[in-house]
């Protein structure tokens, strides 16, 4: 079982105003503030997520097959999260809808601001607000 994951960030201030604004979208919440890591978390309010600059003093870098992934409440949120990454200076990696590789799943996926891919998503099945 994961007990979170980590999200390396160049520069901790704007990674954290840019998750503060995306986050809130899905009901997450920081709950924790470091001058080198700063945590969210959900409704539970177990930390599961943690921005960090690298403990190393080396570049933060993104890694090519990875992606951070978050449930959505419904698709509306799906889509918000999604128009709120991009307002917020991330950049587009798939517009939200459905998609081929599962009949019930919608999501959508976008970069953070340093790279790093995020997904967003809820199964429609047991969430039919699309």
């Amino acid at each position: 079982m994961l007990s979170g994951v980590c999200i390396g960030t160049n520069d901790i201030t704007a990674a954290t105003q840019f998750y503060d604004t995306v986050l809130a979208t899905v009901g997450m919440r920081r709950v924790l503030t470091e001058p080198r890591e700063v945590g969210y978390a959900g409704a539970d309010g177990r930390i599961s997520v943690f921005l960090i600059v690298p403990f190393n003093d080396q570049p933060a870098t993104f890694g090519n097959g990875s992606q951070f992934m978050f449930y959505a409440p419904d698709a509306a949120a799906v889509r918000a999260f999604h128009a709120t990454a991009l307002e917020c200076g991330g950049t587009d990696e798939g517009k939200p809808g459905p998609r081929s590789y599962h009949p019930d799943y919608y999501g959508a996926y976008v970069r953070d601001l340093d790279g790093n891919k995020l997904n967003v998503s809820v199964s429609l099945e047991t969430n039919l607000d699309a």
